[in-house]
């Protein structure tokens, strides 16, 4: 990946920390969460909720927890970060109350409200505990170790609906691929900052291309495998596409070869084709995307992807307005995936493209905050973890529209998942810490060839003159990260 340092502040100069814009975000994104609940409670009861003000206050409490634990553990933040997930958290929980009228008997907007706070205390913990992210680093045989563990752990389990990725004790479930999949951004990030090198340039020439040796791109045949491996075992499609994708996308960001991009299609559609053909459950899936009226055809009645189509149909430009649609149409699965059909009927077009805007301006952030920062890991890492959340959208609301085969994933803040909640607020504490960094100013140079470091996305402490260059070996520790070819120029 080419170095950029657009963004980052030049030595001496500060920019401002925007606290009090993020405030103020936060504040607004609060006021519209307790304007759709009231906007539900009206249009399904004829009356305001009773507990309008307890679901405000919560939510409310819990923008504050977090604009707290920015403010001061990581006052150069993005200020955008934190008020869109509060916001999407807000929505969801909105859309959730909502379904919860169909299902009266079995709420989950209660449960929903204590894992989004307990995923708001983790991210606190994470912003005032992580000063630096480049400590992760250390740990990235560690984070892969524990993440291939938590995917294989569901096998052991009873299926649900269909799919082996949940582990249910006691009366207590929790999906631990969700948890695994930062731990495996952590190693990917952590691989190839060490190795992006090898990759780029090493290797045998065949015709135009330039093949990396065994020793190199073992690991990426390995992680195929067991992508695969997870899809066939777990049946889980979503997970699979999910943590393969992300490890394409840093491959490419890592070398700057779009050939990577390439093999890694290839690779996915050679894998999803085999075990669509072979596994059943998988199989049903893709089926049901072929030929989402069939079941009408045969006189059965619409399925799942097809209610999904009319209620997209159904909303047209406006939609119905909040509590107005039909989403009970849809069945057991309209608080996960399909909420998402939910939220298109009864906000429309035009609500659908300001969803998908939050999401796109979530993950633009992210991003933005990697290509300012200096360090290869701290740049795959915001990568990773925005693509993470980039491609579970693309995945989710392309089943949901019948681009693609449905998988079964969360969307991200909007859907009913304890897991799922956590680790996005996890996610977000992590871009946080990472943007922090990015826009941390240096310090000035206290003489020519110098740099005064001790800062997370700059320099070394006590480094002395003869900056390092991206291929020196302090890179491949995550320490040592002066960039110094660029500050040079």
């Amino acid at each position: 990946m080419t170095a950029t340092t657009a963004d980052a502040p030049p030595p001496g100069l500060r920019l401002p920390r925007r606290r009090g814009t993020e405030l103020l975000l936060l504040v607004g994104a609060v006021l519209i969460s307790v304007y759709g609940y009231i906007d539900v409670g009206l249009a399904r009861q004829n009356a305001v909720p009773g507990d309008t003000v307890s679901y405000g206050a919560g939510l409310g409490a819990l923008a504050l927890l977090g604009h707290l634990a920015v403010r001061f553990r990581a006052p150069y933040a993005d200020p955008l970060l934190l008020p869109i997930a509060v916001l999407l958290n807000g929505l969801g929980l909105v859309l959730i109350f909502r379904l919860d009228l169909e299902t009266p008997r079995n709420p989950a907007a209660p449960t929903q409200l204590v894992w989004s706070a307990l995923g708001v205390g983790l991210f606190a913990a994470v912003v005032l505990l992580l000063r630096d992210h480049r400590v992760l680093q250390r740990y990235a045989y560690v984070s892969v170790a524990a993440g291939l563990a938590l995917m294989i752990v569901p096998i052991f389990f009873p299926a649900v609906n269909g799919a082996k990725i949940w582990i249910r004790v006691a009366g207590f479930s929790f999906q631990p691929g969700e948890f695994a999949k930062i731990l495996l951004t952590v190693f990917f990030a952590a691989y190839l900052a060490a190795n992006r090198n090898a990759l780029a340039h090493t290797g045998r020439r065949m015709w135009r291309y330039q093949f990396p040796t065994g020793r190199v791109l073992g690991p990426i045949l390995t992680i195929w495998l067991i992508s695969v491996g997870v899809l066939v075992l777990e049946r889980d499609l979503g997970t699979s596409l999910l943590f393969f994708g992300v490890f394409v996308v840093l491959l490419y960001v890592a070398t700057g070869r779009t050939g990577w991009i390439a093999m890694g299609l290839l690779l996915a559609a050679a894998g999803a084709a085999a075990v669509g053909s072979l596994e059943p459950h998988v199989h049903s899936r893709v089926s049901d995307w072929l030929h989402p009226f069939a079941s009408i055809d045969a006189g059965r009645g619409a399925g799942q992807l097809a209610q999904s189509l009319f209620a997209f149909a159904a909303g047209g430009m406006l939609g119905t307005g909040l509590g107005e649609g039909h989403s009970s149409l849809i069945g057991f699965a309209m608080k996960s995936d399909f909420i998402l059909a939910t939220f298109g009927e009864e906000l429309g077009l035009v609500g659908l493209t300001v969803l998908f805007l939050l999401y796109a301006l979530l993950v633009a952030r992210g991003y933005r905050a990697g290509l300012a920062l200096r360090d290869p890991f701290g740049r795959l890492l915001a990568v990773g973890l925005a693509s993470l959340l980039a491609i579970q959208v693309f995945v989710i609301a392309g089943g949901v529209m019948g681009l693609i085969p449905l998988t079964g994933m969360a969307m991200p803040f909007l859907a009913q998942g304890g897991s799922s909640v956590v680790t996005n607020w996890v996610i977000i504490a992590l871009l946080i810490r990472i943007s922090d960094s990015a826009r941390r100013p240096v310090p000035a140079a206290t003489e020519p060839g110098v740099i005064a470091a001790d800062h997370p996305g700059g320099g070394r402490a006590g480094a002395s003159a003869g900056p390092y260059g991206e291929e020196d070996t302090p890179y491949r520790y995550g320490y040592g990260v002066g960039g110094g070819k660029e500050r040079d120029r």
